[in-house]
């Protein structure tokens, strides 16, 4: 008998406890979904005040920052797909998972580059002030645009060969649950992608500190102009807070792979907390505190019935 109640509570406990972490889980869903619909309502704001601007869109620094808006989004809703997929087990052909992927890991990458590039043209605006016309145009931000591109997928076309060689065409066949580990069968692929990420993370890290601690020492020995140099030294501050946001989602990876298996719920939760939450405040931020957006929106709002 008293095994018996024994055993009996211990069900209880593991039912209880299994209810708990299931509404943990629909509970973050569902501010998952909350907050990515409000990113994508502010984005669509921000966008909008960007294409009917004739000067914000002519704007270097503009044009590298609606790039980033445009590349957490693509990030965001491939992020979301894989997270979705995976809870409630959706199993995906293969070259439309690993299209999904690579989008997803090439975005993220892509992130740190763009704050390195919004943290460059931050140097030359206060560092070289009469070239900072002829040196950061819209034009040119197109060109670095598709570099960081270029860069930012070459890991993964390199990812896609060495995939492509290892096994048989059959794989491209085939359906499964569309995970990063599921397409990696090949320990040279882990490799590529640790390393490319260690150096783009090191390169990154040295340009943001190189460009904040040059811009300060420009505020500091400035008589006049003082102001915008402080200014931009907090916006290079930005960027470099942004940048540690990435590197904490690194630490979420390493987590989630120790700890998935006893907090069930884990996966969305750190979904929420280092991938949505500074994805989403990034825009509201920069927003708010530009006033050149932050008027023309208040206008919009303004002139509504």
């Amino acid at each position: 008998m008293n095994s018996s109640v024994f055993f009996n509570n211990l069900t209880q406990r593991s039912i209880s406890t299994n209810r708990t972490a299931e509404i943990v889980r629909i509970i973050f869903e569902t501010l998952i979904i909350i907050f990515f619909c409000l990113f994508l309502y502010f984005i669509w704001l921000l966008l909008y005040v960007f294409f009917t601007t004739p000067h914000v869109r002519d704007n270097a620094r503009y044009v590298l920052f609606i790039h980033m808006l445009i590349n957490d989004t693509i990030y965001l809703s491939t992020g979301l797909i894989l997270l979705f997929t995976s809870i409630f087990v959706v199993y995906l052909p293969v070259p439309i998972c690993y299209v999904i992927v690579t989008l997803a890991s090439a975005t993220f990458r892509i992130t740190p580059y763009n704050l390195a590039a919004m943290a460059l043209e931050r140097y030359v605006a206060i560092c070289f002030p009469l070239r900072h016309l002829t040196l950061c145009t819209s034009q040119r931000s197109n060109y670095v645009i598709a570099i960081i591109w270029t860069i930012g997928l070459i890991p993964n076309i390199a990812d896609f060969i060495i995939l492509s060689t290892s096994t048989e065409k059959t794989i491209f066949s085939l359906n499964l649950i569309c995970t990063r580990e599921t397409l990696t069968i090949n320990i040279v692929q882990n490799t590529l992608r640790s390393n490319t990420l260690i150096i783009s993370l090191i390169l990154v890290g040295l340009i943001i500190v190189f460009t904040y601690v040059r811009v300060i020492f420009i505020a500091k020995n400035m008589n006049s102009g003082s102001r915008s140099a402080s200014k931009a030294g907090k916006t290079v501050m930005l960027h470099a807070f942004q940048f540690l946001l990435c590197l904490m989602s690194l630490t979420s990876t390493f987590v989630e792979t120790h700890l998935r298996n006893y907090i069930s719920f884990l996966p969305v939760v750190n979904f929420f907390v280092f991938t949505c939450l500074p994805r989403c405040l990034s825009p509201l931020i920069y927003g708010v505190r530009d006033h050149v957006f932050s008027k023309r929106i208040g206008q919009m709002y303004s002139a509504k019935p």
